[in-house]
Protein backbone atom coordinates (compact mmCIF):
# COMPACT_ATOMS: atom_id res chain seq x y z
CA UNK A 1 0.00 0.00 0.00
CA UNK A 2 1.71 3.71 -0.79
CA UNK A 3 2.10 6.07 2.10
CA UNK A 4 -0.75 8.06 0.47
CA UNK A 5 -3.58 5.29 0.42
CA UNK A 6 -2.20 4.31 3.82
CA UNK A 7 -1.97 8.02 5.09
CA UNK A 8 -5.64 8.27 4.07
CA UNK A 9 -6.89 4.99 5.60
CA UNK A 10 -5.46 6.31 8.69
CA UNK A 11 -7.05 9.89 8.46
CA UNK A 12 -10.36 7.78 7.92
CA UNK A 13 -9.91 5.15 11.20
CA UNK A 14 -8.64 8.66 13.09
CA UNK A 15 -12.16 9.94 11.62
CA UNK A 16 -14.27 7.10 12.44
CA UNK A 17 -12.56 6.57 16.09
CA UNK A 18 -12.68 10.16 17.04
CA UNK A 19 -16.66 10.49 16.89
CA UNK A 20 -16.68 7.44 18.00
CA UNK A 21 -15.80 8.87 21.25
CA UNK A 22 -17.78 12.09 21.09
CA UNK A 23 -20.77 10.06 20.05
CA UNK A 24 -19.84 7.76 22.92
CA UNK A 25 -20.13 10.75 25.53
CA UNK A 26 -23.18 12.63 24.38
CA UNK A 27 -25.50 12.36 26.26
CA UNK A 28 -28.39 15.04 26.02
CA UNK A 29 -28.03 15.57 22.29
CA UNK A 30 -26.42 17.90 19.79
CA UNK A 31 -26.14 20.65 22.42
CA UNK A 32 -23.84 18.52 24.89
CA UNK A 33 -21.74 17.65 22.02
CA UNK A 34 -19.94 20.78 21.91
CA UNK A 35 -17.66 20.86 24.31
CA UNK A 36 -16.38 17.33 23.35
CA UNK A 37 -16.29 18.70 19.73
CA UNK A 38 -14.45 21.71 20.70
CA UNK A 39 -12.04 19.53 22.85
CA UNK A 40 -11.06 16.79 20.25
CA UNK A 41 -11.65 18.45 16.81
CA UNK A 42 -10.67 22.09 17.55
CA UNK A 43 -8.03 21.51 20.57
CA UNK A 44 -6.82 18.29 20.15
CA UNK A 45 -6.79 17.35 16.41
CA UNK A 46 -6.84 20.85 14.93
CA UNK A 47 -8.87 19.61 12.61
CA UNK A 48 -11.25 23.19 12.72
CA UNK A 49 -11.04 26.00 14.44
CA UNK A 50 -13.71 27.40 17.10
CA UNK A 51 -15.57 29.45 14.24
CA UNK A 52 -15.91 26.70 11.62
CA UNK A 53 -17.39 24.73 14.31
CA UNK A 54 -19.24 26.87 15.14
CA UNK A 55 -20.68 27.29 11.65
CA UNK A 56 -20.99 23.59 11.02
CA UNK A 57 -22.90 23.31 13.90
CA UNK A 58 -24.89 26.81 12.69
CA UNK A 59 -25.59 25.18 9.63
CA UNK A 60 -25.81 21.46 10.78
CA UNK A 61 -28.93 23.05 13.16
CA UNK A 62 -30.41 24.89 10.15
CA UNK A 63 -30.36 21.62 7.98
CA UNK A 64 -32.95 17.86 8.24
CA UNK A 65 -31.59 15.65 10.39
CA UNK A 66 -29.57 15.76 13.97
CA UNK A 67 -27.60 18.62 14.81
CA UNK A 68 -24.95 16.31 15.98
CA UNK A 69 -25.26 14.16 13.31
CA UNK A 70 -24.69 17.25 10.64
CA UNK A 71 -22.01 18.84 12.54
CA UNK A 72 -20.00 15.56 12.09
CA UNK A 73 -20.48 14.70 8.50
CA UNK A 74 -19.45 18.16 7.83
CA UNK A 75 -16.39 18.09 9.96
CA UNK A 76 -15.65 14.76 8.28
CA UNK A 77 -16.46 16.30 5.00
CA UNK A 78 -14.14 19.02 5.13
CA UNK A 79 -11.33 17.19 6.09
CA UNK A 80 -11.43 14.37 4.28
CA UNK A 81 -14.16 14.62 1.41
CA UNK A 82 -17.20 13.14 0.78
CA UNK A 83 -15.63 9.28 2.19
CA UNK A 84 -14.63 11.93 5.39
CA UNK A 85 -17.85 12.72 5.93
CA UNK A 86 -19.54 9.01 5.63
CA UNK A 87 -16.82 7.73 8.38
CA UNK A 88 -17.06 10.55 10.37
CA UNK A 89 -21.15 9.81 10.58
CA UNK A 90 -20.60 6.51 11.45
CA UNK A 91 -17.86 6.66 14.20
CA UNK A 92 -20.60 8.92 15.81
CA UNK A 93 -23.77 6.68 15.30
CA UNK A 94 -22.17 3.89 16.15
CA UNK A 95 -21.75 4.18 19.85
CA UNK A 96 -25.73 5.24 19.94
CA UNK A 97 -26.49 1.98 17.83
CA UNK A 98 -24.95 -0.29 20.00
CA UNK A 99 -26.54 1.67 23.44
CA UNK A 100 -29.53 1.64 22.06
CA UNK A 101 -29.22 -1.71 21.18
CA UNK A 102 -28.18 -3.03 24.71
CA UNK A 103 -30.46 -0.76 26.90
CA UNK A 104 -33.43 -1.89 24.57
CA UNK A 105 -32.52 -5.49 25.27
CA UNK A 106 -32.67 -4.91 29.42
CA UNK A 107 -34.75 -1.79 29.67
CA UNK A 108 -37.90 -3.06 31.03
CA UNK A 109 -36.07 -5.62 33.21
CA UNK A 110 -34.65 -2.83 34.99
CA UNK A 111 -36.52 0.49 34.71
CA UNK A 112 -38.44 0.13 38.67
CA UNK A 113 -35.14 -0.10 40.02
CA UNK A 114 -34.64 3.41 41.95
CA UNK A 115 -30.89 3.03 41.59
CA UNK A 116 -31.58 3.59 37.56
CA UNK A 117 -34.10 5.96 38.01
CA UNK A 118 -31.51 7.97 40.12
CA UNK A 119 -28.81 7.46 37.91
CA UNK A 120 -30.84 8.89 34.80
CA UNK A 121 -31.97 12.16 36.70
CA UNK A 122 -28.19 12.29 37.55
CA UNK A 123 -27.13 12.15 34.06
CA UNK A 124 -29.83 14.55 33.46
CA UNK A 125 -28.67 17.08 36.00
CA UNK A 126 -24.78 16.87 34.14
CA UNK A 127 -26.51 17.08 30.76
CA UNK A 128 -27.87 20.59 31.75
CA UNK A 129 -24.65 21.56 33.27
CA UNK A 130 -22.96 20.99 29.74
CA UNK A 131 -25.55 22.81 28.23
CA UNK A 132 -25.40 25.29 30.19
CA UNK A 133 -21.38 26.27 30.36
CA UNK A 134 -21.08 25.48 26.29
CA UNK A 135 -24.22 28.40 25.91
CA UNK A 136 -22.28 30.83 28.26
CA UNK A 137 -19.08 29.70 26.59
CA UNK A 138 -20.48 30.65 22.92
CA UNK A 139 -22.01 33.79 24.61
CA UNK A 140 -19.17 35.01 26.35
CA UNK A 141 -16.93 34.34 22.65
CA UNK A 142 -19.46 36.06 19.93
CA UNK A 143 -21.74 38.07 21.54
CA UNK A 144 -19.44 41.02 21.75
CA UNK A 145 -20.97 44.18 20.49
CA UNK A 146 -24.02 45.85 21.27
CA UNK A 147 -25.59 44.88 17.66
CA UNK A 148 -24.83 41.31 18.48
CA UNK A 149 -26.39 41.64 21.89
CA UNK A 150 -29.37 42.92 20.89
CA UNK A 151 -29.35 40.16 18.17
CA UNK A 152 -29.04 37.18 20.68
CA UNK A 153 -31.61 38.75 22.71
CA UNK A 154 -34.84 39.33 20.51
CA UNK A 155 -33.52 35.94 18.90
CA UNK A 156 -33.76 34.34 22.64
CA UNK A 157 -37.07 35.91 23.38
CA UNK A 158 -38.56 34.77 19.45
CA UNK A 159 -37.85 30.93 20.78
CA UNK A 160 -38.93 31.17 24.09
CA UNK A 161 -41.66 33.42 24.09
CA UNK A 162 -43.28 33.44 20.75
CA UNK A 163 -42.24 29.46 19.64
CA UNK A 164 -40.81 30.73 16.57
CA UNK A 165 -38.75 28.07 14.65
CA UNK A 166 -35.07 27.88 15.27
CA UNK A 167 -34.59 27.71 11.18
CA UNK A 168 -36.94 30.68 10.83
CA UNK A 169 -35.01 32.88 13.67
CA UNK A 170 -31.33 31.84 11.67
CA UNK A 171 -32.32 32.82 8.35
CA UNK A 172 -33.53 35.97 9.99
CA UNK A 173 -29.89 36.87 12.07
CA UNK A 174 -28.28 35.66 9.12
CA UNK A 175 -30.18 38.25 6.94
CA UNK A 176 -29.15 40.53 9.56
CA UNK A 177 -25.31 39.66 9.82
CA UNK A 178 -25.14 40.50 6.01
CA UNK A 179 -26.68 43.75 6.23
CA UNK A 180 -25.35 45.10 9.52
CA UNK A 181 -22.40 42.87 11.07
CA UNK A 182 -20.12 43.82 8.30
CA UNK A 183 -19.16 47.05 9.82
CA UNK A 184 -18.50 45.20 13.06
CA UNK A 185 -16.05 43.17 11.17
CA UNK A 186 -14.38 47.14 9.12
CA UNK A 187 -14.00 48.26 12.83
CA UNK A 188 -12.49 44.76 14.60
Amino acid sequence: MSNKKHGKLRLLLDLYFTFFKIGSMTFGGGYAMLPLLNAEVVEKKKWANEEQILDYYAIGQCTPGIIAVNTSTFVGYNHAGILGGIIATLGFISPSIIIILLIASVLDQVSHISEVKHAFAGVRIAVTALIFSTVFKLIKNNVNTILKVIIAIISFLAIVMFDISPIVISVAAAIVGILFLKEDNKNA
